[in-house]
């Protein structure tokens, strides 16, 4: 038989390494074709967030054991953060939505300082409270976008947040001595960075 007559093997690829940054790039061509592709992403996951989405799919991939599933959530957040994003500059949200935005962010400003500080004061950490504070998160979430997004997108939602808010994962993330520890430093520091540049 010839080669060409053989039928070629499906292959699916799913690459060791997994970057936020050329993702949202992917997403940007695929979902926003009519805008200004690299200027949306720029403008939505700027490096530093990037960088705590790398560490994010690293410590994901750690407690899964999956690598598919790491990299299915990763692209899940970047696109719901993207799709967000684009509403919110393209000013679609109504008076009610606007002053959901503002409740998230003050939600998300006060979850993002509970993570920094159970990494940053021994003892404090405490899975029930952050994952708490993530749920709320992801309800303020779903309010924002009902109005504006499609049913798949709601389970994405819930698919990150119920992953991200999963106390077991919790647990893993904030084992003193597991493999995780590393990750978690960096992602406080871009934390820190993002709090500090007012970003969250």
């Amino acid at each position: 038989l010839h080669s060409e007559t053989q039928p070629k093997k499906k292959t699916t690829f799913c690459p060791d390494v997994f970057s936020s940054k050329s993702f949202a790039l992917q997403a940007q061509k695929k979902i926003l074709s009519k805008i200004a592709s690299k200027t949306v992403a720029n403008m939505l996951i700027d490096d530093t967030s990037s960088e705590i989405f790398d560490e994010l799919y690293k410590v994901t991939k750690e407690h899964t054991h999956n690598k598919k599933e790491a990299h299915k959530i990763m692209k899940d957040l970047i696109k719901v953060a993207i799709k967000i994003g684009i509403l919110y500059r393209n000013n679609q949200f109504n008076q009610e939505e606007v002053a959901i935005v503002e409740k998230f962010r003050k939600k998300l400003n006060q979850t993002a300082m509970t993570i920094v500080s159970f990494y940053e004061v021994e003892y404090t950490f405490d899975r029930n409270v952050l994952s708490k504070l993530l749920h709320e998160c992801k309800d303020l979430v779903h309010e924002l976008v009902q109005r504006h997004l499609t049913p798949r997108t709601h389970g994405r939602i819930n698919h990150v947040f119920n992953h991200f808010a999963d106390v077991e994962f919790l647990s893993t993330l904030y084992s003193p001595d597991g493999n995780c520890r590393p990750s978690l430093k960096r992602m406080c520091e871009g934390i820190n960075k993002l709090l500090d540049e007012k970003v969250l």
